[in-house]
């Protein structure tokens, strides 16, 4: 199957002549380069490295807490009857349990917020970009990390950067 998909395209591109008569353009952009330093996308970076900080000092003192107990436990060993120390150990084992789920919890909150973030960055983008488009005849804006190879002069990342901080000055986080 793929064999003939090659062969086919191949035939297209190379056998089959064909000239491109367009005075339209097709150009690219650095998304990842809007997104790192627009002030929008500055203000997100921000907002959720506060956000990651807020979370890990949380789970950093409940990790400190269980340590202590931990610690705590251990020196009761020979003082605590058999059953009473495994009784221990078992709730210190549902802590520790309740301490992952917390801390993978976090983490996933954290991923949901930046993809959240983006795709309001992203959706504000969209018609800023439709007007670049328009008001200078491109036909096709593709996303730079999917060009193998193109000229300075088809980046338009520049600006689209300066109108995204002319037009979008802060994307709030939920």
């Amino acid at each position: 199957m793929k064999k003939i998909l090659i062969c086919i395209l191949f035939f297209i591109f190379f056998i089959i002549p064909s000239h491109s008569y367009s005075s339209e353009k097709i150009v690219y952009l650095d998304l990842e380069k809007i997104m790192q330093e627009s002030i929008a996308g500055k203000s997100i970076i921000t907002q959720l490295k506060k956000k990651r900080e807020s979370s890990t000092s949380k789970l950093k003192k409940k990790e400190k807490d269980i340590f202590e107990k931990e610690k705590k436990l251990i020196s009761q060993k020979n003082v605590l009857s058999k059953d009473e120390f495994e009784k221990k150990i078992k709730e210190l084992r549902n802590e520790i349990s309740n301490y992952q789920k917390d801390r993978n919890k976090a983490s996933n909150n954290i991923t949901k917020l930046r993809i959240k973030a983006s795709t309001k960055l992203i959706s504000k983008l969209t018609p800023i970009l439709e007007e670049y488009a328009k008001k200078n005849s491109i036909r096709i804006i593709i996303q730079k990390k999917q060009i193998v190879m193109g000229t300075k002069e088809d980046d338009i990342t520049k600006d689209i950067l300066e109108l995204v901080n002319e037009k979008i000055k802060n994307i709030k986080l939920d």
